[in-house]
């Protein structure tokens, strides 16, 4: 799942991931909600910052570190509906000027 950089549209790129059977699924512009590293880092800062003051950077980062560590045990379950490929998508829908 990439951005849409235009480093990552190009040719060489493109050519070594279809080489490799690599299929590039890209973003749509504009929707960092659909990034799952985004969503990630989201859950991340939830996790060590909600509501927590950490009188030094050392004590922050031990905390940021520790959620990270404990994704695969503590967190799984919270994390299957986070990190999902599953979106609810919309065709042919007309917007309402406004």
């Amino acid at each position: 799942m990439l951005d849409n950089a235009r480093y990552r549209h190009c040719k060489l790129l493109l050519d070594h991931a279809a080489a490799h059977g690599i299929t590039l699924l890209f973003l749509p512009p504009y929707s960092p909600n659909l990034n799952l590293i985004e969503r990630l880092w989201k859950f991340i800062k939830k996790d060590c910052l909600n509501g927590r003051y950490y009188p030094t950077h050392q004590q922050f980062q031990a905390a940021v570190l520790e959620s990270l560590a404990t994704i695969n045990t503590r967190h799984q379950e919270a994390l299957k509906a986070t990190l999902t490929l599953n979106f609810q998508m919309f065709h042919n829908v007309q917007l309402l000027a406004a």
